[in-house]
């Protein structure tokens, strides 16, 4: 790569970093209005050391000056189980009792959104969907090892996610929120399908990410945008002051709004960089993981993974110069993300803690919690280790000692199974032990943080039903030997998982 390709793409991600999403970000801008700005101070006296009023009462009272917004937010998300399937998107029309000022917005944005984009390739999606078919619950350990802690590296993204406390609080519901938009992506006519929920899905997220800036911002991102005006240095400019009389609510919405921004300095949050960021770890990294595992697909299918992700990504708001069509591309892309990432922003003068670790730890526990052997249960995070590298697995505190027994066994694992599957395979090109044992940890981590039944998937029920068909299916492995997957079953949990019942 040369010198200036590597300029002009410094200066497309440093731009990218103070560009959003405008046809969300006007939706939602349009249905909550200007945002009163109490005196900060005030809030301030209240949680102060001079004052002994009980912090509850403060949150109440903080909270209740916006009460007004946080009702319509209420009701947006109330609409949204109005939008199953692709088909219910584009059909919408608001039910009586909601509001013109809600109503309205979200119809534009409806409309204008669920349009794939003219590059779309039926074909090459189709193929990607029956990739997700056939690498199914070995995707869904790569998912869980791989994609959700390399989007936990980019320190801006992490400190969001860190505020709302999802991650580290509800580290089982941010895992199957992820669930319940990859499912529908990736299943058959996910995208192109009228039945199919991937567009559904997707415009969802797009609305929670545009609430998310709004939030934090406190207003359109565009107005942000604007009010640094041309300052030559942006260090200290665009301040979003936080709120303490909020800190401390267990409300979601209230806490980003408390949150506090530096504009200038850490450009708009889930800005468009961070997106496309985001988008590549369950495009690009998974398929890099693949490569890893020894199971690297033919170059035609990454390139048609990478492009079924890429439509979606444009129905997120994903500015399709921020996409990559090759796996060189995208790991040109992603290297640079994530080295930008890892920059230190200009020292504030009281540094707030790195929330990495403590993100990666949530994750890693939730993981080891469902391996049923205790020799076992650090082998998602050496997965992690060995999947996402060095670099990563420091940034997310993934350095602790492991016990020896159980290091010994996963390098021995990993080691003799490479060279296994090398040998057999000049016989038997299909045979694949490390398909084999990714399934089987893929496979509980699915049934027991995804698909359990007391906490399903917050899915339509055709939807969902969809998915435990697939499940069903990705109990046998048509590639393996029979005494494989029978081996599979015997050591999996599959008969304590059945499908959602109607209505869950």
């Amino acid at each position: 790569m040369t010198t200036a390709t590597i300029e002009s793409r410094t200066d497309l991600l440093d731009r990218m970093q103070y560009c959003a999403d405008e046809p969300a970000d006007t939706a939602i801008d349009d249905i909550l209005g200007p945002w009163e700005r109490p005196l900060a101070a005030a809030l301030q006296a209240k949680v102060g050391a001079e004052n002994a009023a009980p912090l509850a009462t403060s949150i109440a009272e903080a909270a209740s000056q916006w009460q007004d917004q946080w009702d319509k937010l209420s009701a947006v998300s109330a609409i949204f189980p109005q939008w199953p399937d692709n088909a219910s998107v584009a059909a919408w029309r608001p039910p009586e009792g909601v509001a013109r000022e809600i109503s309205a917005p979200l119809q534009t944005y409806l409309q204008a959104g669920r349009v794939l984009p003219e590059w779309a390739d039926r074909d090459r999606i189709a193929r990607a969907e029956a990739l997700f078919m056939e690498y199914g619950a070995l995707s869904v350990t790569l998912l869980f090892c791989s994609s959700l802690p390399e989007c936990y590296v980019i320190p801006d993204l992490a400190a969001v996610l860190h505020t709302t406390g999802q991650l580290e609080r509800h580290t089982e519901h941010r895992i199957r929120s992820t669930g319940a938009m990859v499912f529908p992506v990736m299943m058959k006519g996910g995208l192109l399908s009228p039945d199919g929920g991937g567009i559904a899905q997707i415009l969802k997220v797009r609305l929670i990410h545009a609430t998310v800036r709004n939030l934090i911002l406190r207003g359109k991102p565009e107005a942000a945008v604007k009010a640094l005006g041309a300052q030559e240095n942006t260090v200290g400019a665009g301040v979003v002051a936080p709120l303490p009389g909020l800190f401390g609510t267990k409300d979601m919405h209230q806490a980003l709004f408390a949150h506090g921004w530096k504009t200038g300095e850490e450009g708009l949050p889930c800005n468009q960089e961070e997106l496309a960021y985001t988008l590549l770890t369950f495009s690009y990294v998974f398929l890099r993981s693949m490569r890893k595992l020894g199971l690297a697909l033919p170059k035609a299918d990454e390139e048609a993974y990478l492009h079924a992700w890429n439509v979606a990504g444009h129905v997120l708001g994903i500015r399709r110069e921020l996409m990559a069509d090759t796996m060189a591309g995208a790991e040109d892309l992603f290297t640079a993300m994530q080295a930008r990432g890892r920059v230190d922003r200009p020292p504030n003068p009281a540094p707030k803690p790195d929330p990495r670790p403590s993100l990666g730890a949530a994750l890693m526990n939730a993981m080891s919690r469902v391996i049923p052997v205790s020799v076992a249960k650090p082998f998602p995070e050496l997965m992690t280790r060995y999947l996402c590298g060095g670099a990563s697995s420091r940034d997310l505190g993934l350095t602790g000692p492991v016990k020896a027994v159980s290091l010994l066994l996963f390098v021995l694992l990993m080691v003799s199974v490479r060279g296994i599957d090398w040998l057999v395979r000049q016989a038997y090109p299909q045979f694949s032990i490390s398909r084999f044992l990714t399934r089987l940890l893929g496979y509980q981590l699915m049934t027991k943080l995804m698909m359990d039944q007391t906490r399903p998937l917050k899915l339509p029920e055709h939807v969902r039903g969809g998915i435990d068909s697939v499940v069903a299916q990705w109990s046998y492995d048509p590639k393996a030997p029979k005494w494989m997957n029978t081996l599979e079953d015997r050591l999996t949990t599959k008969g304590s998982w059945t499908p959602s019942a109607p209505g869950k």
